[in-house]
């Protein structure tokens, strides 16, 4: 019966009524018009009104949407056409009539037309309208208030305004058709889901793909696994980036088998006339250069030299204790969460990123059959500020043992005073120079590096550019996505506790430090951390790496 009836009321609409209007609005932010070539128009008879704007017709970005509501029985029906044409719409019939607007004793003239207040409050925000019921038609410029009249100006806690610039009346040649086109109806949340969708474009990296220490985890015909499963990488072409963008790196991560925190990062390896961290994937971690500083270890492709580039670390993530696998663990009060997503602003790799080829790898440390299920992607928002505009972009190091389970050493590069120094040549001036950081320490026992906060140096050409604590004390924010962390006397779950710059299920954001300008020629990058001494057979050791941005 409720089909019949919205068919009956979208049939009533099929012709072009006479007395047709349309109204113009503009919107203002403190008294200033803004958005001024972007109008909000609506066109209405006796029965029915269309929302739309001035640049519905010649937008190539975003869906173009229109509102059509049958002001007589208050159904909104939204319609978006998407760039492939397709036309979903869907119908909402109860969002007017929900409405609870209070009438007040003020009134405005505007446009010759008086008007009445009516406020109401939506989301904590105080909102106005002001209607006219001088007119044969009911319009709004956002349908809050449309059952009253005609709305000539709404506003937002008082700063926030749309507000009508014009009132016409349409000739017969102008008339609109105010009936919606059915092609495609879906449901509201699908609706939205598909606008949002479509204002951006989504590269997809990884999908419910498993990183485990099995020797039946094998490479597919897209994606390549090494180092015994627990690393994945896929060759992806990536689409133009425009100017401005902002683009974001997306992580969903949940435990298969594994009950620990483990590492995680996400990778990429760039074109290159030098070898790569591909070599070593491909043909064995040694098969890279080893850097050597006098330590019992010499580790296999962590710096930058003449004949090798590093891989950029674009993020650094860090499971929590079971998450979704683990779930059966109950405690009272708790409800834990089935996945932890990871999500971080990543533009910053822009230039190196639009249009090229480039190999993305995904690494969970561990030594578990089932390991971790991961899913990724990157998403790129068109008509944004980019904060990080850098033309150079070069990677220095990278000591996150990836391919940890293929032989990798573990970075204990920093034991006995010892530092990592990094030497790189500019072929050109570079100005707004910044050292782009991530460091996480780990190992130990409870004196160990992972408990126990240490300042880092950072050197350029032999002076100090940084000296910081890299040190998380929030941990314990994430205890419901954590079901097997373990439990002490004290009270406190090994979750809780503030560790040296990361917590399980959460990404390690990056420090910048600002070097200024650098000079065409050779220069110096040298890394100092007090490593603790090992206990037992367990040992401390730093997971850091660094890319250079900067401006030509």
């Amino acid at each position: 019966m409720k089909h019949l009836v919205l068919i009956l009321i979208l049939i009533s609409n099929l012709s072009f009524a006479q007395n047709q209007y349309q109204i113009t609005y503009v919107e203002k932010y403190n008294g200033k018009v803004i958005n001024d070539d972007k109008k909000t128009l609506v066109t209405a008879n006796n029965t029915a009104a269309l929302i739309t704007n001035s640049q519905f017709k010649s937008s190539k970005v975003y869906p173009k949407q229109q509102n059509f509501i049958n002001t007589t029985n208050n159904y909104i029906t939204s319609q978006a056409t998407f760039k492939n044409l397709l036309v979903l719409s869907t119908i909402d019939s109860t969002s007017i009539n929900n409405q609870k607007l209070t009438l007040t004793n003020e009134y405005e003239t505007i446009l010759g037309y008086k008007t009445r207040k009516a406020t109401t409050s939506i989301n904590s925000n105080t909102i106005n309208v002001w209607f006219t019921t001088d007119l044969p038609i009911k319009a709004a410029p956002n349908s809050l208030g449309i059952s009253l009249g005609v709305v000539l100006k709404y506003s937002r806690n008082n700063d926030y305004v749309i507000e009508a610039t014009q009132v016409k009346k349409l000739s017969k040649k102008e008339l609109t058709n105010l009936t919606p086109s059915m092609d495609k109806t879906v449901s509201g949340l699908d609706f939205q889901d598909a606008l949002m969708k479509a204002r951006y474009t989504t590269v997809p990296i990884f999908k419910d793909d498993i990183l485990s220490f099995n020797e039946n985890n094998k490479s597919n015909d897209s994606i390549l696994k090494f180092a015994n499963g627990t690393v994945a990488v896929r060759k992806i072409k990536m689409p133009k980036i425009d100017k401005g963008s902002l683009v974001f790196l997306d992580v969903k991560e949940q435990a298969n088998g594994d009950a620990y925190d483990r590492t995680g990062s996400v990778f990429v390896i760039l074109p290159s006339t030098k070898a790569t961290f591909l070599k070593g994937l491909q043909e064995g971690i040694n098969t890279l250069p080893l850097y050597d500083n006098g330590t019992s270890k010499k580790y296999q492709g962590i710096v930058t030299t003449n004949t090798y580039e590093t891989p950029i670390e674009l993020m650094r993530f860090f499971t929590p204790f079971g998450v979704h696998h683990f779930n059966h663990i109950k405690l009272k009060d708790k409800e834990w969460r089935d996945w932890v997503d990871y999500r971080q602003d990543i533009s910053e790799f822009n230039e190196v990123l639009s249009e090229q080829e480039v190999y993305i790898g995904i690494f969970i440390g561990n030594y578990d059959k089932g390991g971790h299920k991961v899913s990724a992607n990157i998403t790129i928002h068109p008509n944004e500020t980019n904060l990080f505009p850098n033309q150079t972009i070069k990677p220095l190091f990278n000591t996150t043992n990836v391919m940890e389970m293929g032989g990798q050493e573990y970075p204990i590069l920093f034991e006995n005073g010892k530092t990592l120094k990094v030497n790189f040549e500019l072929d050109k001036p570079l100005t707004n120079v910044y050292l782009r950081y991530i460091a996480t320490g780990h190992g130990g026992w409870e004196n160990g590096d992972e408990f126990v906060p240490k300042i880092h140096e950072i050197v350029l050409n032999g002076k100090t550019a940084q000296s910081y604590l890299p040190w998380r004390v929030d941990c314990g924010s994430y205890r419901l996505d954590n079901p097997a962390s373990g439990n002490f006397a004290n009270g406190l779950s090994s979750s809780d506790l503030s560790r040296a710059n990361w917590c399980p299920g959460t990404v390690t954001n990056p420090t910048y430090i600002y070097l200024g300008d650098l000079n065409s020629g050779m220069h110096e990058i040298e890394i100092s951390i007090p490593q603790g001494l090992p206990e037992g057979g367990s040992f401390s050791y730093w997971n850091v790496s660094g890319v250079l941005l900067g401006t030509n």
